[in-house]
C-alpha cells in the first residue's frame, strides 16, 4: 500500500543537507530543546515541501513575543482554530481556495477528490501525519455506530449519499461521490472546519477497537465519563481545544487545562508553513487569552491590556479607543465587516398565531414595514454616518452586488408604506393611532432579541419611533440567545432581531444555502428550514420560497461558475423583491486594536466569520513584533 514511502525517505535525507535548509535560522524559543536533543532542528521538523503563504505587501518578520487577547467566556478559546486557520484547503485574501495542510487536491468531474498530503508533515507531538489519520477518522469514528450513531457529518454527504473513501498510499486519500459535491472543499475551509482526520496514534488509546477493556474502563473512570464513547469524544475535540494533550496541526497549541481564567497557547514546533526565506512560521511564540466580562473588554483594550483585539469591540467604542492610542501603545484600525446587515428584523413566516402568520407571509406587509425604517437616521445617530443605508443583501464589495438589491423597498417612504397597509385592509386605528388587526387587537409587534448589546437596543428604539408613523407599535424583549432560538423555532416569536446574511461577500462558487430555507435556525422560516434539514414537518407553499429551494438545489448540480452566478443573481432578485428579512443598516466598521509594534496586520481589510475566520484569512502566523523581546 505504501510503495511510495522509500522514495520519500530518500527525499527527506537529501533535503537535510541542501543549501536552502542549511541557511535556516533556529527559532530562539525552541533553541534549548534543540540543544538538549529533545527536539529536532527546524529542517527535520518541516515537511519536505512546506506551505508558502503569500507575503504580498507584507514584510518578512522575526521570531519572538506574545500576543495578548481578551475573551468573555472560556469556550471562546475555540476561536484559536479560526484565528490560526490551518486547513486542508483554505481561502486566501482574494477568497480563492488554496491547498494548505494538503500539498494538492485533484478534482475529477466535480465529484472525485484526491487529497495529496505533504510528506514529512507532523502533528504537534512529532508523530507523522499520514493517510492513516484519515482512515481512522472515516472507518473508526465517522462510520462507527457507537461514536456516530447517525452516520457521518452531513457535510460529508452529497444528495444524502456517503462518499466512497479510499487510501491510495501513505500520503494520498480519495473521496468519491456519485454526483458533484461543491460543498466539500468549502466545508474544509470554513471557520469551524470539517475535520476529516484525527491523530490516530493518540486517539486509538481511547477506542474500544484498539484498547483493552480493562485499560479503557480505567481511563473512562479517571475521566469521569459514563462510557468509552464519552471518553473518546472528550479527548478528541479538535475544535473546542479543551484537551491540551490532543496533538494538533494548528500554529499554536493550548497548554492550559480548563477551567481557567488565563489560557496560554504555545507555538507548534512542527507547523507546516514557512515565510519567503524558508523560515518556519509562526513568528509569534505565544498567544495569551485572559477572560474578562464583555463590558470591561473595551476599557481594558483602551488601557493597553491587549495586543490584538476585535471581539467584543464595537464602532461606538471607537472614539474612546482612539483617545487611548498614545498611552496604550496601540493603534485602532477600522475594518469592513462581511455580514449582509449589522442588524436585521426577521418576520416569522412560521408564527404559531394564524393571524400573524398570514400577515408575515403577505409581501405587502413586509415591504411596508421595511419602507417605514429611517435607515439614514440610524446611520447618523448610532454609526456616525460611517455605515451604509441598505437592505439585507450582499455588500458593495461583493462581485454579485447590484444597487437594485440594496435599494429595493428600503427607501424611507411613510406614505407608500401606509398605502400598502391600507391595501391589506388594516385601515382601522385605536385612539393612539395604532392600526387594528382583523380581530380588533392593536398591531403591537414584540421583537425578540438576544439582548447582547446596547447597540441593538439603540437601533430598535429608532425603528420603534418611525414605525409609529405607519400605525405599528413595536416592543422589544431581550432574552438569552438559546431562548430566542427556541421561541422563534416554536413560532411563539412573531418577529426577531439578529444579524443579516452570514456571508455578505460571497462569490458564485460559494453555496447559496443562506438564501433558501435550508436550516431550522433561520429566523424568518425555521419550520421550512427544518423540513429541508430533516424531512419532518411541511415545506413552504409560497411560490417564491419554493423557487429558492429549487435554485439552491440546482446550484449543487451546476456545471460552471457562470451557471452558479446566474442562480445567485436570481436568488438575490427574489430576496430583494420579497423582503424576507429587513436589513436596518449594513457595512458597519469593526474597530481592531493593534499593538503599535505588531506588524503585517493590514490597515484596511475585512473582518468576518465565514468566509474569513476573522483574523485567520489574513495569515496570523505571519504577524510579528518589530522589536520582539
Amino acid at each position: 500500500m505504501f510503495q511510495n514511502f522509500l522514495p520519500y525517505l530518500l527525499l527527506i535525507a537529501s533535503c537535510a543537507v541542501s543549501p536552502a535548509f542549511a541557511q535556516l535560522k533556529p527559532v530562539p524559543f525552541l533553541a534549548d530543546q534543540v540543544a538538549n536533543g529533545s527536539l529536532q532542528p527546524m529542517q527535520e521538523r518541516l515537511p519536505y515541501s512546506p506551505a508558502k503563504p503569500s507575503f504580498f505587501d507584507k514584510e518578512v518578520g522575526q521570531y519572538g513575543g506574545k500576543i495578548r487577547m481578551l475573551m468573555a467566556k472560556a469556550k471562546d478559546i475555540r476561536l484559536m482554530v479560526a484565528f490560526g486557520y490551518s486547513r486542508l484547503v483554505g481561502y486566501d485574501e482574494q477568497l480563492q481556495l488554496k491547498a494548505d495542510i494538503l500539498k494538492q487536491v485533484d478534482i475529477e468531474e466535480g465529484r472525485i477528490f484526491t487529497l495529496h498530503l505533504r510528506p514529512g508533515l507532523r502533528w504537534s507531538d512529532g508523530a507523522p501525519f499520514t493517510a492513516e489519520d484519515f482512515r481512522f477518522y472515516w472507518e473508526d469514528m465517522a462510520t462507527n455506530e457507537t461514536l456516530s450513531p447517525f452516520g457521518p457529518s452531513k457535510d460529508l454527504l452529497s444528495q444524502k449519499e456517503k462518499p466512497v473513501f479510499e487510501v491510495i498510499d501513505e500520503y494520498t486519500v480519495r473521496y468519491s461521490w456519485a454526483s458533484p459535491n461543491p460543498y466539500f472543499l468549502p466545508a474544509l475551509a470554513g471557520p469551524r472546519p470539517l475535520f476529516i482526520y484525527m491523530p490516530a496514534h493518540y486517539m486509538k488509546q481511547f477506542h474500544a477497537d484498539y484498547q483493552s477493556a480493562e485499560k479503557l474502563t480505567l481511563l473512562t473512570e479517571e475521566a469521569h465519563k459514563r462510557n468509552w464513547r464519552g471518553l473518546f469524544v472528550s479527548k478528541g475535540r479538535q475544535y473546542k481545544l479543551t484537551n491540551p494533550d490532543l496533538p494538533s496541526l494548528q500554529p499554536w497549541i493550548n497548554t492550559t487545562r480548563p477551567p481557567a481564567e488565563r489560557f496560554i497557547f504555545k507555538r507548534n514546533p512542527y507547523f507546516h508553513r514557512v515565510d519567503p526565506n524558508g523560515q518556519q512560521l509562526p513568528y509569534i511564540d505565544e498567544i495569551e487569552i485572559n477572560l474578562a466580562s464583555t463590558g470591561l473588554i473595551p476599557a481594558k483594550a483602551g488601557s493597553g491590556d491587549v495586543d490584538l483585539q476585535a471581539r467584543y469591540l464595537r464602532l461606538d467604542n471607537y472614539t474612546f479607543l482612539k483617545e487611548g492610542e498614545e498611552n496604550g501603545n496601540y493603534k485602532v484600525n477600522l475594518w469592513e465587516t462581511g455580514r449582509g446587515a449589522q442588524i436585521a428584523l426577521y418576520p416569522n413566516m412560521n408564527a404559531k398565531d394564524p393571524q400573524w402568520r398570514q400577515l408575515m407571509q403577505d409581501v405587502r406587509f413586509r415591504r411596508a414595514i421595511s419602507m417605514a425604517v429611517d435607515r439614514n437616521e440610524i446611520n447618523q445617530v448610532v454609526y456616525f454616518g460611517l455605515a451604509k443605508d441598505m437592505a439585507n443583501t450582499v455588500l458593495p464589495s461583493c462581485p454579485l452586488f447590484k444597487s437594485e438589491y440594496a435599494t429595493a423597498w428600503s427607501d424611507f417612504n411613510v406614505e407608500a408604506a401606509n398605502q400598502l397597509l391600507d391595501e391589506i385592509g388594516l385601515t382601522k386605528r385605536d385612539a393612539r393611532g395604532i392600526r387594528l388587526l382583523p380581530d380588533g387587537k392593536p398591531m403591537e409587534i414584540l421583537v425578540q432579541t438576544a439582548g447582547e448589546s446596547t447597540e441593538e437596543t439603540d437601533v430598535l428604539s429608532l425603528v420603534e419611533d418611525s414605525w409609529k408613523r405607519i400605525g405599528v407599535q413595536m416592543y422589544v424583549k431581550p432574552t438569552q440567545r438559546e431562548v430566542l432560538r427556541n421561541r422563534v423555532f416554536s413560532g411563539e416569536a412573531i418577529m426577531s432581531a439578529w444579524y443579516g446574511l452570514p456571508n455578505g461577500v460571497p462569490v458564485a462558487s460559494m453555496s447559496p444555502w443562506q438564501m433558501a430555507p435550508t436550516k431550522q435556525d433561520q429566523y424568518q422560516w425555521p419550520q421550512w428550514g427544518r423540513y429541508y434539514e430533516t424531512g419532518k414537518g411541511k415545506p413552504s407553499t409560497m411560490p417564491e420560497v419554493q423557487e429558492l429551494v429549487t435554485l439552491n438545489n440546482a446550484w449543487g448540480m451546476a456545471s460552471s461558475v457562470e451557471e452558479q452566478a446566474q442562480i445567485w443573481n436570481r436568488m438575490l432578485e427574489i430576496h430583494a423583491d420579497q423582503v424576507f428579512s429587513i436589513g436596518l443598516v449594513s457595512g458597519v466598521l469593526q474597530p481592531i486594536v493593534v499593538n503599535k509594534n505588531l506588524m503585517n496586520i493590514p490597515e484596511n481589510a475585512f473582518y468576518n466569520w465565514d468566509p474569513g475566520a476573522y483574523f485567520g484569512i489574513h495569515n496570523m502566523t505571519g504577524f510579528f513584533y518589530k522589536d520582539a523581546e
